[in-house]
């Protein structure tokens, strides 16, 4: 099971059906943001698929198709996404089974889009790190935290962890033949409310009047459904 969650209530407002409802495929669909993530686009209509090693019936909602499968094998990938109008990895271990699992992870999405035949491709959304994005004075989050205290300020386990995400956007910009989006969360990420309310920014961090850079897990996915 990639990331943990409890099964989810319906969202208090229920979004708007999809006027041209996609087949969207999620890794790590039973995890905190992922399983979020499944919830926001079948109930707009999507047709969702959660692919997980150990994937819960208990934690899908009505209509999802479950199936078992491995973020690190790209024929096994690029089986699942067969089809498939876009393809979203919320593949987030804690900890970390590999200082570079973050990046292995992205690798290995990026092989199998590669591999895909035929005029339909399909589009690469990855869950990003809030630490990849820049300050007001345009400096990248994680190495001001490196700057300042030599591990970001984190245990050793998990700046290695938050490294390896940063280390997946900057690969992913050198790869120019797949269509992908790194969709950064705020600067802090928790369980919370749907509101459906939210600013959208480009690679500079976004924080309110007082400076704080937060968002719920269930407004992200609402942003991430809306980008799909």
């Amino acid at each position: 099971l990639l990331g943990v969650a409890a099964a989810l209530p319906a969202p208090a407002a229920a979004p708007a059906k999809a006027a041209k409802p996609q087949t969207i495929v999620v890794y790590g669909g039973s995890g905190n943001i992922g399983s979020r993530i499944v919830g926001e686009a079948a109930a707009r209509g999507h047709k969702v698929i959660v692919v997980d090693r150990a994937p819960k019936a208990e934690l899908a909602p009505k209509g999802v198709q479950l199936v078992t499968g491995d973020a690190l094998n790209p024929d096994d990938i690029l089986k699942n996404i067969a089809g498939a109008d876009a393809v979203v990895s919320a593949v987030i271990v804690r900890p970390a089974p590999t200082a570079d699992f973050a990046l292995s992870v992205v690798q290995s999405f990026v092989t199998a889009l590669r591999k895909q035949q035929g005029p339909k491709k399909t589009r690469f959304l990855d869950v990003g790190g809030g630490s990849s994005l820049l300050n007001a004075d345009g400096k990248r989050i994680f190495d001001t935290f490196a700057a300042r205290t030599g591990a970001g300020g984190m245990p050793t386990g998990m700046a290695g962890e938050v490294k390896s995400a940063v280390d997946a956007l900057d690969y992913l910009r050198t790869v120019n033949d797949i269509s992908w989006t790194y969709f950064s969360p705020s600067g802090r990420i928790a369980p919370g409310a749907r509101t459906g309310k939210f600013r959208l920014g480009t690679d500079t961090v976004i924080t309110d009047a007082n400076g704080n850079s937060a968002i719920s897990m269930e407004d992200y996915a609402v942003a991430m459904v809306d980008e799909i």
